[in-house]
């Protein structure tokens, strides 16, 4: 090499190969980068969200007081139009859909502060679909919680997630219930994978496969905080060789989560199966800081009767539920609530059910 190519060589630059994927080595900026475009979304969505109250009260106390009347909205909506050519969303029928938002929730002092933490267009929808103020209530607490978006909240209220929790509340083990109080907040009772298309009848294998091909669908129905780990991971006992069919970890209860799944109706000696793998996650897969392992075995059908006498001594941390491949009949469904909300009723004033 002659004199002039080493010196061209000592002045190069070095370029340094990442030994990671270039997704691994940039996660963190990127990372930093979406948490500041939520923020920023959070915060102009608060703001429009605010405004939409502040419009709404004005309107709704005009009224109120006769000052105005439909004309004068109208007439609103027009002067917008014609002084603001660029604004949008202030249309005759948005306006009233404002002053129906306040007045929907003026009142309600649980309510009312969680109105800017959703965009419009799902105040719109949990406006338009549901019936009274729990309901309202339960969605935008799950929406806020889960983070749900515009088509995930639609499809929310297809699956009857308010009527489900109220006459299906989930049922656990006593020892779930003390390892883990929240478990009850974190699991359904029944899990619609009406997303699969599964065929009648079908297989555990075109379960499985199907769950895995639409992980991310499964992931929503399951809810947040949940974190895949494997499929039929495998557990070694006395040199034996075992799987369980999913296992997910729960960042909120920081625990595993092994799945187990039926394709027929729930019998009492699935749970022991289940109690297995549990022990098997505690012993060999948890790690030190995590709390214990709890199990999930859904199942096509059960019995309310049998369930709650298998896991009346249950020493594990279980819970049995349904999966299901079609939409359910709200109509059915919102029958069952009415005459469960009218039979509470009653027995409330009876004295016997609730305390006054």
């Amino acid at each position: 090499m002659t004199k002039r190519a080493r010196l061209k060589a000592k002045t190069l630059p070095v370029q340094v190969v990442p030994a990671l994927p270039v997704e691994n080595v940039f996660a963190e900026i990127v990372g930093l980068i979406e948490q500041a475009r939520r923020r920023a979304f959070q915060s102009v969505n608060s703001e429009l969200v605010g405004l939409y109250w502040k419009v709404g009260e004005y309107i709704s106390r005009k009224m109120k007081t006769a000052e105005w009347g439909d004309g004068v909205v109208e007439q609103l909506a027009r002067h917008l139009a014609r002084s603001m050519p660029g604004l949008r969303g202030f249309t005759r029928r948005n306006l009233f859909r404002m002053r129906q938002f306040h007045e929907t929730y003026a009142g309600e002092k649980k309510v009312a502060p969680l109105v800017t933490q959703l965009p419009w267009t799902h105040h719109l929808i949990i406006l338009g679909q549901c019936k009274g103020m729990e309901e309202r209530e339960f969605y935008m607490r799950m929406a806020i919680r889960e983070r749900w978006g515009k088509r995930e909240l639609e499809r929310q209220f297809r699956v009857a997630l308010f009527e489900r929790a109220v006459l299906h509340p989930t049922k656990i083990s006593q020892s779930a219930g003390q390892i883990h109080p929240d478990a009850g907040e974190v699991f359904k009772d029944a899990y619609f994978v009406e997303f699969l298309q599964l065929p009648e009848p079908h297989r555990e294998a075109d379960l499985h496969q199907g769950l895995i091909a639409r992980l991310k669908e499964f992931l929503i129905e399951l809810g947040r905080d949940f974190c895949f780990v494997g499929s039929e991971y495998p557990l070694q006992v006395g040199g034996r060789d075992f799987a369980i069919d999913l296992l997910f970890f729960h960042r909120g209860l920081n625990c595993l989560v092994g799945i187990e799944m039926k394709v027929d109706r729930f019998e009492p000696e699935h749970l022991g199966k289940l109690n297995f793998y549990l022990e098997a996650l505690d012993r060999d897969v948890k790690k030190p800081h995590e709390r214990p392992s709890i199990g999930l075995l859904l199942c096509a059908s059960k019995d309310k009767e049998v369930v709650e006498y298998a896991l009346s001594r249950s020493l594990s941390p279980a819970l049995i539920a349904e999966y299901q491949t079609q939409l359910p009949d709200k109509k059915l469904l919102a029958a069952k609530l009415h005459e469960f909300y009218s039979l509470n009723a009653s027995e409330k004033g009876k004295g016997s059910l609730w305390p006054s």
